[in-house]
């Protein structure tokens, strides 16, 4: 019963020292800003690849507005930006990048840490396309 309370601070300790490191872990912009030559499949456990015919500029403005989002490199004017958007507990980074290519758009979503996002890049892609009229 002795190791009990000593083994719960530690568990709380380190929970803490977890939840401050994804907020504050360095992000080199190069290693992020980017499209994989190839993706292995369209939805894996913890990224998204989707190509659609579209505008960065109308895309850019839906997730800008997206809740703890911002933009992490490149712009519109470059034909290709990433994003970083921190979950609200935790605040877990996810990139996406978005490039423009004529009339089409590759929108790459994928998590920083962990093996599995749960499905929610795939989510949070499926309402910016939604909101585009593409969904």
């Amino acid at each position: 019963m002795k190791w009990l309370i000593p083994m719960l601070a530690a568990a709380a300790l380190l929970l803490a020292g977890l939840a401050i490191w994804v907020r504050i872990a360095p992000t080199d912009p190069a290693a992020w800003h980017g499209i994989p030559e190839e993706v292995p499949r369209r939805h894996s456990a913890n990224s998204d690849l989707r190509e659609i015919d579209g505008s960065l500029a109308a895309l850019d403005a839906i997730i800008r507005a997206t809740p703890r989002t911002e933009r992490l490199a490149g712009s519109v004017e470059d034909g290709m930006v990433t994003y970083v958007t921190r979950t609200a507990l935790f605040g877990f980074p996810d990139y996406t990048t978005v490039r423009q290519d004529g009339a089409r758009l590759t929108i790459f979503a994928r998590s920083r840490f962990g093996k599995s996002d749960l499905g929610v890049n795939a989510a949070r892609v499926e309402g910016w396309l939604a909101l585009l009229g593409q969904g």
